[in-house]
């Protein structure tokens, strides 16, 4: 990978903090990264990889930072990029918010981090809850830590500490789908995914083993018991803790998990999605004084289920005015900085059917053709439903001292990139 040094900077260009790894980049290159982006985006052309020189600057922004990495050797992008999103999450995990204040606020324990995540260019200790053991957010316990760095960060096992205890052992899973899905302005499904995250919480005393099982299509074909509902998964993505040769050979998830929440793996399956919310629209305009808007939205999903805070989100006009809405369940209001109406229902059963009637003032300019026709997108959450059918088979779970510990399961699916375009 080979990363020279990182620089977090504010949106005028400044440094706020950077962390020199390596010294063969001259420090004073990182003058020339913002004249460069903004020459950029005047172009329309901006790219996530800047050069100057023999000098590459990998740049991310988050909230009113850049975070920007420098080499000049021919380093592994996507690793880079990675990396400066692990420094985020770390950063975030401690203060909450990544803004320029909370970096001004924590300059000390921002220094300490940068120190431990990387070294001499390569990534080093990464997962937060680790760091967390000894860099603390207080000055005093700051001096105290350095003196006795925790065994987890040389053990083999370096994202679990040992001698953790609970008085009840428990182990909670969420298995969480998003569907992504664009329909066409005929009604015709263009493309559509589901993408899959496996999410724990482990409160486990000492060192546990654990072995978790899905009705995984290849693992039933692997074993011969090709029956009943299978899910066939994509691009897999394993926590480092999974035996990745043991997946590898026999399909069998196998981990020493990290202590409290983490995200064991996540899963694609690339399958036609049937659209769970099916919105219906209809648009007339009056002689460019006034726009009504028409909505219908339908549960397509089994009548047992209910989905939860359901957000239908209608492009209007930039120049609309004197919203008026009628609603059969629900509220919708106007968001004119976004020229959206939204239209929000807590609970919205399976195979319900709701109306939503909207109407604006409108000038006599029309300018509809510059803006485009942007389509409709849908949020919502169904609890205790997958759309692919993934279930967790079993959790076994096995600790030297044999005690005995309950598996939770808790399914969940939700909208991801969810928009239906419209004749608007």
């Amino acid at each position: 990978m080979s990363v020279s040094a990182v620089f977090v900077l504010d949106l005028k260009g400044k440094v706020l903090i950077c962390r020199n790894y390596k010294g063969d980049v001259d420090m004073t290159e990182i003058d020339h990264f913002l004249p460069l982006l903004m020459t950029e985006e005047e172009e329309g052309v901006t790219c996530p990889i800047i050069t100057h020189g023999k000098v590459h600057f990998l740049w991310i922004k988050h909230t009113n930072l850049y975070l920007v990495a420098t080499t000049n050797k021919n380093s592994n992008a996507s690793l880079v990029y990675a990396f400066l999103y692990k420094v985020v999450e770390v950063f975030t995990e401690y203060f909450t918010e990544l803004e320029e204040e909370s970096i001004q606020d924590n300059f000390v324990v921002v220094y300490e981090l940068l120190d431990e995540l990387m070294d001499f260019g390569f990534p080093q200790t990464t997962d937060s809850k680790i760091l967390q053991e000894y860099i603390t957010q207080e000055g005093a316990k700051l001096e105290v830590a350095k003196t006795k760095v925790p065994t987890t960060v040389t053990n083999a096992v370096s994202w679990r500490s040992e001698g953790i205890k609970y008085k009840k052992n428990e182990v909670f899973i969420d298995v969480i789908e998003s569907i992504n899905l664009l329909v066409n302005a005929n009604g015709s499904v263009m493309s559509s995914d589901i993408v899959g995250t496996v999410k724990l919480k482990t409160m486990l005393s000492g060192m546990p083993e654990l072995r978790l099982g899905l009705n995984d299509r290849a693992l039933f074909a692997l074993t011969g018991r090709d029956k009943g509902k299978t899910v066939s998964m994509e691009d897999v993505k394993f926590h480092q803790c999974v035996r990745l040769s043991r997946f590898d050979s026999d399909r069998t998830i196998s981990f020493i998990p990290p202590d409290g929440e983490s995200e064991l793996m996540s899963y694609r399956i690339n399958t036609h999605v049937k659209p769970l919310i099916w919105i219906e629209s209809v648009i007339e305009k009056f002689s460019h004084s006034r726009v009504e808007i028409m909505v219908k939205a339908k549960g397509q999903f089994k009548k047992q289920s209910v989905a939860n805070n359901v957000e239908v989100r209608v492009p209007v006009p930039s120049d609309a005015d004197s919203p008026k809405f009628k609603t059969s369940t629900g509220h919708a209001k106007y968001v004119p900085e976004k020229n959206l109406a939204v239209w929000t229902i807590k609970s919205f059963p399976g195979g319900k059917e709701f109306l939503m009637r909207a109407s604006f003032g409108l000038p006599s300019v029309e300018n509809d053709e510059l803006e485009g026709k942007p389509p409709i997108t849908v949020n919502f959450e169904i609890p205790y439903f997958t759309v692919s059918g993934i279930q967790v088979r079993y959790m076994k779970i096995i600790e030297k001292s044999g005690y005995q510990a309950l598996p939770w399961v808790r399914y969940i699916t939700q909208s991801g990139d969810y928009q239906l375009r419209s004749n608007f």
